[in-house]
């Protein structure tokens, strides 16, 4: 049996970088493991790793009769279709626990942090693995983009505390100048296919038997979307059509701003007033303050769903 670390399906920087850092780790104390993924790169993910010389870790869609770490997840919906057919050995993660089960005991390591590769950090602590300095500026970046350069309320001191050993690692002076980097390679939208840009970041959800797809696509100014909204909007409709989905949500994210505005497409033309308590106009919503879909969009929609 070989055994291999994956993320979530469509992965964003954590998930790449979780699978590199954390596979990395488990050779580094006699642990043969591959670092894998399950779909492309992000135009960030990419900028990170070229920038640390990284290839993208093997891109892999089935795990039947392999051992399996699973990072930046425990749900069944965004694991690999065959994940029942695999050994499930571990989870690491910062998210709520999801759905995925095992028939044997596996390692499990879930905080309460903005970034499942400042979970990793403390794995390199508890087990005393020296950090390589490629490796802290790939983590080091994987913090700074899902907590949006500390502004997402996801943050914790844990992440920050985690960023400043990283930088120390990688000789980053300036580890929030980095994170702009990787914000204005985000918020090159002009001329990328509508379809990708929507799936560049986006889950699936099971809330009780709805399948509810979420993205978020973060920038530095949501006016690089002005001419191509509505292509965004009826984009979402194909999607909710084709996936036979609930609702489709679609977060365009002002880092600068701290807010998003919110496209919807949904069989329930009250969810944005049920989750939010705002009215949606034609589809759309701003939300101030609103940086995180884990903390502050699928909580609200679970509790309408359960």
């Amino acid at each position: 049996m070989t055994n291999y670390v994956v993320g979530h399906k469509i992965p964003d920087s954590d998930s790449i970088v979780g699978a590199i850092a954390f596979a990395y780790l488990k050779n580094a104390i006699g642990e043969p493991v591959i670092a894998a993924r399950l779909g492309e790169l992000s135009p960030e993910t990419q900028f990170i790793l070229d920038k640390f010389g990284f290839e993208a870790p093997l891109y892999k869609t089935s795990y039947a009769g392999d051992g399996v770490y699973i990072v930046d997840h425990s749900d069944v919906e965004l694991a690999p279709d065959d994940i029942d057919q695999a050994t499930l050995l571990g989870i690491i993660d910062h998210h709520k626990l999801g759905d995925l089960t095992s028939s044997t005991p596996l390692e499990c390591w879930i905080r309460p942090v903005g970034c499942t590769n400042t979970v990793i950090k403390m794995m390199y602590d508890f087990h005393q693995v020296e950090i390589p300095k490629n490796i802290a500026g790939i983590m080091l970046c994987a913090i700074m983009s899902d907590t949006v350069i500390f502004k997402s309320p996801t943050c914790t001191t844990a992440d920050i505390k985690c960023v400043e050993a990283l930088a120390e690692i990688a000789e980053i002076d300036d580890p929030k100048a980095l994170g702009m980097e990787m914000f204005l390679v985000k918020s090159a939208v002009a001329g990328t296919p509508i379809r990708d840009l929507v799936k560049r970041d986006f889950k699936d959800f099971n809330m009780n038997g709805h399948k509810i797809g979420i993205g978020q696509l973060e920038v530095v100014d949501l006016a690089v979307f002005d001419d191509i909204k509505a292509e965004l909007e009826a984009d979402l409709a194909k999607l909710k059509a084709e996936g036979n989905r609930h609702s489709v949500l679609l977060l365009l994210t002002d880092i600068m701003k701290e807010g998003s505005e919110l496209l919807l497409v949904s069989d329930d033309a009250e969810l944005a007033k049920k989750a939010w308590n705002v009215e949606s106009k034609n589809g759309q919503i701003w939300l101030d303050g609103v940086l995180s879909r884990k903390k502050q969009v699928v909580p609200p929609l679970q509790k309408i769903f359960a």
